[in-house]
């Protein structure tokens, strides 16, 4: 795969990461019709794409492809018109350069230790339950902050202890990241919780989810 000079924009694997990465857009902007994507090389020929869900939780997910210049923000209303604009691999055109509009910081590529692995089920069921009490207690503005930060699950290994909360859930669900209903999860798949000093991580079937530790509000909204 080779860059027209001069150029850019994105250019994709095949007819699987254009499918995938229209998902990832297309949920991003049921969350926020002003949501901003953010891609950057994440190896010799994939791109990782992030979001920030509304829940101050940020979520990825990689496809095939690469990407000039090597990390660009587009809106997700702009890429997903390039989406669909041709099938297959080859060149997607996202717009207008948004790089101003993404302030927050991102997550490392390294560093992250393996914690614990949880159900997928588990998720699912956590997820139902949240939905409902949001739905109960929840208003105008979402789901109450109370319920969004507390925390459904508590995991450790060695002398590393996480706990992690009902956004990271919702997050999860939100972004398609598990499927919709345990009926179409095994029994043992699992939901994999990683975290390293400032980052909690969970990786799911169809992508990741980040959670700054700490201090929450620098991830951006």
């Amino acid at each position: 795969m080779t860059f027209p000079p001069a150029e850019r924009g994105l250019w994709l694997s095949g007819d699987f990461d254009r499918i995938d990465l229209a998902i990832f857009t297309d949920r991003a902007l049921r969350l926020d019709d002003a949501a901003v994507i953010r891609l950057r090389t994440r190896g010799p020929d994939t791109v990782i794409a992030w979001v920030a869900t509304g829940f101050d939780v940020l979520a990825s997910r990689v496809v095939g492809g690469r990407v000039k210049p090597e990390d660009l923000s587009a809106g997700a209303d702009a890429l997903a018109m390039g989406l669909a604009a041709g099938p297959g691999a080859g060149y997607v055109d996202p717009g207008f350069a948004m790089d101003s509009a993404w302030h927050g910081g991102l997550p490392p590529e390294s560093g992250f230790v393996h914690v614990d692995d949880v159900p997928a089920r588990v998720m699912l069921d956590l997820a139902d339950r949240g939905a409902e009490l949001a739905r109960e207690h929840g208003s105008a503005h979402g789901p109450p902050v109370s319920l969004l930060d507390q925390e459904v699950i508590a995991v450790s290994a060695g002398d590393v202890s996480v706990g992690v909360p009902m956004r990271c859930v919702f997050a999860l669900t939100a972004m398609g990241f598990l499927p919709q209903s345990a009926q179409d999860v095994a029994a043992d798949e699992i939901v994999r919780v990683r975290a390293q000093a400032a980052w909690l991580r969970i990786d799911a079937r169809f992508g990741s989810v980040y959670r700054r530790r700490g201090d929450p509000s620098v991830v951006l909204r």
